[in-house]
Parts: structure tokens; sequence; C-alpha cells
């Protein structure tokens, strides 16, 4: 069954076709919970409440543009939802903002990371830092989007990523003196 006929099948409510579909995605789209979730049990909430919103909201898709990512747009969304940010907003206050990393950290000293210890890395940072460094970093969204997805502002959409940099170099680095 090609896609567009799964799709217009979801659409007449038809229980294979939404089986079929949530069978193709589940897998790819936990992985997407995954990053925005504290554990796993909130990951397959974000994902089954994400689900049940797509099925809802089939009818919407306009056959324009990739299936998959507008199921990623609504997985990203329902996350968000779940870990709102206005609690972060605070957090900006007498943080200098830079408009580049300029760290210095050479790319060596996270070479010999595996992927696995690298997204614990980044599941390890608090919610506001690990939301933004997602967005921004993995999901591709400028400051501007992601300030109107969350409700803040770009600066503190950019203060946000540059502390969850530092964080993360931060862990990386006591990383490398425990290894050596």
């Amino acid at each position: 069954m090609t896609e567009e006929e799964l799709i217009r099948g979801c659409i007449k409510e038809e229980a294979a076709c939404q089986k079929e579909v949530f069978n193709r995605y589940a897998s790819r789209m936990l992985g997407v919970c995954n990053r925005y979730a504290r554990n796993a049990a909130d990951a397959e909430d974000i994902l089954q409440d994400a689900f049940i919103k797509i099925f809802d909201k089939m009818h919407q898709f306009k056959f324009e543009g990739s299936f998959e990512g507008w199921i990623r747009r609504i997985m990203v969304n329902t996350a968000l939802k779940k870990y709102s940010l206005r609690r972060y907003e605070k957090e900006v206050v007498g943080y200098e903002i830079k408009d580049r990393d300029e760290s210095g950290m050479e790319p060596s000293a996270y070479a010999h990371l595996t992927q696995k210890e690298i997204l614990d890395l980044v599941n390890n940072l608090p919610d506001g830092y690990r939301l933004i460094f997602n967005l921004y970093v993995i999901e591709g969204f400028q400051h501007e989007e992601i300030a109107e997805m969350l409700h803040i502002q770009p600066g503190t959409s950019r203060s946000q990523l540059v502390k969850a940099r530092t964080m993360l170099q931060k862990q990386i680095l006591q990383l490398q003196k425990v290894a050596v």
C-alpha cells in the first residue's frame, strides 16, 4: 500500500491503515521522543499522545512535502508541550550571549565518544537546555522559530543554547579526565 493510500485510509479512520502508519513510523519517532523526554516512559507517552494527534489531524495533511516530516513536527510539538520552557526564562538574567561558540574545544575532544554516549550527555542536560539544543542542533530550527514555538524571546533561546554547549563541553572534558 502506498503512503498516499495509507493517509487516505487514515482520514477515513480505517484501523488497518492507522496500524500500518504507526508500524512504519513509530520506531523512528520514538527516537525523536527520546531526545526530548527525561526517560523511556515519558518518551512512550509523548509518542502515544502525538499519534493520537496525528490520526485526529490527518485530514489536515495537504500532500505537500514529506509526510514523515509532518509527523516529526507533531512529535516535537507534543514533546514541547510536555516540557514547557516558561520556567527557564529566568535563567538568562546576567548571562552574556555570544554569537559564536568560542570555546576552542577541539573535535578530537569528543571524537572518541560513541553516539550513545553523546545522546546520554545531551539527555543529562536540564530540560530547558536539552530542548533548545535538540531544536537548534538536531532539528535545525532557527532561534526565532524556537522562540515562537516556546513563547520565549530569541535571546532566551540563544542563551540556553550557549549554556547547553558549555555544560556539554564540561561533561566531555570530565569524561576525558576519567579516561586518562
